[in-house]
């Protein structure tokens, strides 16, 4: 593949490749590589749907989950076979459990395999990967430091990830998509693609501020754009730049091989490939399978994924900067990297082979109850799907999820931007708090729409859920409607409790004193009871926008290119409709039998009548009386076909120059 020559070509000029270096700054190519995987990412969100991406969401979750657990268990036992150290083997497990996004989604974009089922449920996987390496880049720096995992700092680490991607995700799909509008209006690819470089690096720096990773950040704003119908010229216009930022990242990591340390670790190299290739492939393979995927295409997947890249030279250099790995992690990675990236196109090109191979040479109850199995999960997602009553529950308790998730989104950015406020500006009594009462107050009446929403929403949640717990054929009527109603008015209580209590812990650093809180809360009150049904019409505008941008197909590309010129052949046609009357001798007859392109070089362009409209009519079509034909030629043989069209009428009877509009 192409990238072997730009890994190749890395290597040649890199500063350690004798007997010169041609490339005297190697910090600024990997400042483009880095700029190359915020593109990848990017491109690779854009191609990526947010709903492809809620389709292969939980099975994708499952299978990384299971193969970053077998490879974390194959790294540490690598290690252990070498004598490294604890740290070392941690390490090398989690560099083993993390595929390259970067080589993987090149090869499946220049293989046309990205839009395929393995195409999309790769890409969930590599995302879901994406999510592990930000709490390993979490957890790794205080295991090293203290020998234990910090449980806290899981729990609080994957909540704020929610956080910010429900609040991102929310309100990208509210404003980005309009943005994106209103820019095409002037229709300069320039503007559009500036924007577009905007939201990219804006987003991804946003990611980098909040310590994620900036692939994450790239790849969900490009998920967004996705779902705007500028999607064909933003595709169009954003690859070239991707394309030349890709060959630099792939540049800069065959600059990275050192030929010394290859040699003198040649052994780690060889066996770590040998046995993470196969490994990979086996924990991937066999957790698509065991979440509902065919043998031959979870083959397909894990051959896919045996690739190392990008992320684990991130965890490689943060083992170094701890002082918990030795140098020679650094190039050993890379040189398995390079190695994984030769074998892996031949595990792809004879993934098939392999499974039809597996498959023939399994015993036939094994074969009998693997597909069995494979029916079972495929029927459990469908009957999943089909229950009305669970699906207008899940339905439910997803947006309550997401609404719950956006305010206490909106608690944590104003405690960020609290930091940079005087805390006691002048002008505002000490009693009040200073300025995170200000904030705090200003949020709370900014999110009032959503807390009236979804305040009903747990409303219908309870009672639906009381409605399907006591059924009437269980219990008589009259003790089941009581039995009901207290049920339905306990859930609701139950989930008003825990709003209440997120949002105090999500505002705890804004909270305003008590006394000023009950103040306060009385204004609040207020104006939920003077200004409720405004504020249900803000949520229910929001909720439109964002369901009408979920809806709207996003345009092609050749469709959002502007229209051709008009050939110079077509500038001297004219058009002509001729009406058919009543007694003519062409009624009844197939436009074939006229042959008026053969007699008179003029065609029939479309035909109107009563019942319908026939656009580019074909040769066995039926003209009838009372039809409107339109035809195209110029003035001299449209006066030919318009009198024998008429058959014997005057030529004014009949013809109307450019009259039919279809």
């Amino acid at each position: 593949p192409v990238i072997l020559g730009y890994i190749l070509a890395g290597f040649i000029i890199g500063p350690h490749t004798p007997p010169f270096p041609l490339v005297a700054n190697t910090e600024t190519i990997q400042t483009l590589a880095d700029l190359g995987v915020v593109f990848l990412m990017f491109s690779l969100g854009l191609e990526f749907h947010l709903r492809k991406l809620q389709r292969v969401g939980m099975p994708a979750m499952l299978t990384a989950v299971f193969e970053v657990l077998c490879l974390l268990l194959i790294g540490h036992e690598i290690g252990a076979l070498f004598g490294w150290t604890p740290m070392e083997r941690i390490f090398l497990g989690c560099i083993l459990a993390i595929s390259s996004t970067a080589i993987i989604v090149t090869h499946l974009r220049e293989s046309g395999l990205l839009k395929g089922d393995a195409g999309q449920f790769i890409t969930g996987l590599l995302v879901m990967e994406d999510v592990a390496v930000i709490l390993m880049m979490v957890l790794l720096p205080g295991l090293a430091r203290t020998g234990e995992l910090p449980t806290s700092e899981i729990a609080l680490t994957m909540l704020q990830l929610i956080l910010f991607l429900v609040g991102l995700i929310v309100v990208g799909l509210i404003v980005v998509p309009r943005l994106l509008k209103y820019v095409s209006r002037f229709n300069s690819d320039e503007m559009l693609l500036v924007t577009i470089l905007a939201l990219c690096f804006g987003t991804a720096m946003l990611a980098a501020k909040l310590e994620y990773s900036v692939a994450l950040g790239a790849f969900i704003i490009g998920a967004i754009v996705a779902e705007s119908r500028e999607l064909g010229r933003v595709t169009r216009l954003m690859a070239p730049i991707r394309d030349l930022f890709m060959a630099v990242f792939f540049v800069a990591i065959g600059m990275m091989i050192k030929p010394s340390y290859l040699l003198d670790h040649l052994g780690p190299v060889l066996v770590i490939t040998l046995l993470f290739v196969p490994g990979k492939m086996l924990a991937c393979s066999l957790g698509a399978f065991l979440t509902g995927r065919d043998a031959k295409t979870s083959l397909v997947i894990g051959a896919n994924m045996a690739q190392l890249g990008e992320f684990a030279f991130v965890l490689a250099a943060l083992g170094q900067s701890l002082g918990s790995v030795g140098t020679f992690l650094y190039p050993v990675v890379a040189a398995v990297t390079v190695l994984s990236a030769v074998l892996r196109p031949h595990l792809i090109h004879r993934a098939p082979d392999l499974a039809t191979w597996v498959t023939g040479r399994l015993p036939a109850p094994v074969v009998a109850w693997l597909t069995v199995y494979n029916r079972w999960v495929l029927q459990l997602g469908t009957h999943r799907r089909a229950n009305p009553a669970m699906k207008f529950v899940r339905s439910l308790t997803f947006q309550i999820a997401i609404t719950v998730c956006l305010i206490a989104a909106a608690f944590v950015a104003g405690a960020f931007l609290a930091r940079y406020i005087v805390a006691h500006p002048q002008g505002l009594p000490h009693w009040l708090g200073g300025a995170p009462t200000v904030i705090w107050m200003g949020i709370v009446i900014l999110l009032l729409p959503l807390y009236i929403a979804v305040v009903r929403k747990m409303q219908a949640l309870a009672m639906l859920l009381s409605e399907i717990a006591v059924a009437d054929r269980e219990l008589e009527k009259r003790r089941a409607h009581p039995l009901r109603r207290l049920l339905s008015h306990t859930m609701f209580l139950l989930q008003l409790v825990l709003l209440g209590m997120i949002t105090l812990l999500a505002s705890a650093a804004l909270l305003p004193p008590w006394q000023t809180l009950g103040v306060l809360l009385l204004i609040i009150i207020l104006l939920v009871l003077g200004f409720g049904k405004v504020f249900n019409k803000w949520y229910s505008r929001g909720k439109f926008a964002l369901l009408e941008t979920l809806s709207e197909p996003p345009l092609t590309e050749e469709a959002s290119e502007p229209p051709a010129p008009l050939p110079d052949l077509l500038r001297d046609a004219k058009l002509v409709t001729v009406i058919l009357p009543q007694g003519t001798a062409v009624a009844g007859k197939l436009i074939s039998e006229l042959e008026l392109r053969t007699r008179f070089g003029v065609s029939i362009v479309a035909i109107r009548r009563a019942q319908e409209n026939l656009i580019n009519p074909g040769p066995d079509d039926e003209l009838r009386e009372g039809d409107q034909v339109l035809l195209i030629g110029d003035d001299a043989h449209l006066a030919e076909a318009s009198q024998c069209l008429r058959s014997g009428h005057r030529p004014s009877s009949g013809v109307v120059e450019g009259s039919l509009r279809l």
